[in-house]
C-alpha cells in the first residue's frame, strides 16, 4: 500500500527530489517537452501527492530556476579558477555552455516559456524574480572580475538572454532565420558579449575580496 503519512523531513526530502529531477529533465529535454507526469514517476510519487508540493508545473519550474542559479555560479567559479584556461576561455565556455543548456545539464527557457512564465507570475513573484535574476548576473559579473553596477548588470542580462533565445529559437520558433548558420551566429554574440565584458573588465574592476 502505498504510504499515507509523512514527517515533515521527509516531505522535504521529497520536494527537493521532485525540483532537482525537474530540473534534469527540462536540461535534457526542454522544459515544453517534461510532464508533470514524468516528474512525480521518477520520483516515486502520485500524482495528487504531487500536486500537495507544487499547484502548477510553472510553480515547479520557478523554483528550479531559483535551484539552478547557485549552480550556474558555481560552475562559472569553476572556470575562472581552472588554471588551464585564460579569463576569455573561461568566460566563453561558460556562456558557451549555457547556449547549449541540453547538452550542457543547464535549463534555458524558450521565448513561449518566458510568456508563459510571466502570464502566471504574480506582482510579488514577478518582483523576486527580477530581484534574483539582477542578484545572479551581477554575482556572475563579479566571478569575472567585473563590477557589479546596475547600469552594466541590466546590459550583462540582456545580452546573455538575447543570445540564449535565439539559440533556442533557431529554427522551430524563428523559421525564417538561417539555421545553418545558428552555431556562427552564436559564436558571434558570444564575442560579442566577450568585447563587452572586457571593456567593463578594464573600466570597473570588481573589488578584492
Amino acid at each position: 500500500m502505498p504510504k499515507v503519512s509523512y514527517t515533515q523531513e521527509e516531505r522535504e526530502h521529497i520536494r527537493t527530489a521532485l525540483l532537482e529531477q525537474g530540473l534534469a529533465l527540462m536540461a535534457k529535454q526542454g522544459i515544453q517537452h517534461t510532464t508533470v507526469e514524468q516528474i512525480y514517476k521518477a520520483v516515486g510519487i502520485s500524482r495528487t501527492f504531487f500536486y500537495s508540493f507544487f499547484p502548477t508545473k510553472e510553480d515547479l519550474l520557478l523554483e528550479a530556476i531559483y535551484l539552478q542559479q547557485p549552480k550556474l555560479l558555481a560552475y562559472a567559479r569553476s572556470l575562472m579558477d581552472d588554471p588551464k584556461l585564460s579569463w576569455q576561455e573561461g568566460v566563453q565556455t561558460f556562456l558557451h555552455a549555457c547556449c547549449h543548456g541540453t547538452q550542457s545539464g543547464i535549463a534555458v527557457l524558450t521565448i513561449e516559456e518566458q510568456q508563459m512564465l510571466f502570464r502566471r507570475l504574480s506582482p510579488e513573484s514577478n518582483r523576486l524574480f527580477r530581484e534574483r535574476q539582477h542578484q545572479l548576473f551581477g554575482n556572475l559579473l563579479n566571478c569575472f572580475g567585473i563590477a557589479a553596477e546596475k547600469h552594466s548588470i541590466n546590459i550583462f542580462i540582456n545580452l546573455c538572454l538575447a543570445v540564449l533565445v535565439l539559440r533556442r529559437a533557431i529554427p522551430d520558433t524563428l523559421p525564417f532565420f538561417v539555421a545553418e548558420a545558428a552555431e556562427e551566429t552564436t559564436a558571434f554574440q558570444i564575442q560579442s558579449i566577450l568585447t563587452f565584458l572586457e571593456q567593463l573588465r578594464h573600466t570597473t574592476p570588481a573589488p578584492q575580496s
